[in-house]
């Protein structure tokens, strides 16, 4: 009897501590997305300001910055340029992997430093979603 006392214990001790394990583990990606945004950002400026412009002689934009963000092997969002221009730019941090069903959805940053969110749950905001 004891021992089914431990064993739901543990069972309901489980329940509620792995749904918040996940949440954490979904932030601590989003955050690697989002920086990995800004630093992609900082790399086009610097770029921008020997050349002139975000895009190379190709006119593609100009591939300064990471295109994945992965940990243990795994890739959890892809990177790539939406709308670029001379003069403007647009990064997205797509969702991939098992971070396909996040409520945050895509994150987006654009030359102007402006950050919004693609296909998010309704509901969440940016300020949820940005927060480092």
């Amino acid at each position: 009897m004891e021992l089914m006392v431990v064993v739901a214990i543990i069972g309901i001790l489980a329940g509620i501590a792995y749904p918040s394990y996940v949440e954490h583990a979904a932030k601590a990606k989003r955050a690697e997305a989002t920086a990995a945004l800004l630093e992609g950002a900082q790399a086009l400026e610097r770029y921008y300001s020997v050349n002139g412009s975000y895009l190379d002689t190709s006119n593609n934009i100009a591939s300064v910055f990471r295109t994945t963000v992965n940990a243990g092997g795994s890739t959890y969002y892809t990177i790539s340029a939406t709308a670029a221009a001379a003069n403007s730019f647009t990064l997205r941090a797509t969702r991939t992997g098992n971070m396909l069903g996040d409520k945050c959805g895509n994150f987006e940053l654009n030359s102007a430093g402006v950050k919004s969110l693609d296909n998010a749950a309704s509901g969440v905001t940016v300020a949820d979603c940005w927060r480092r």
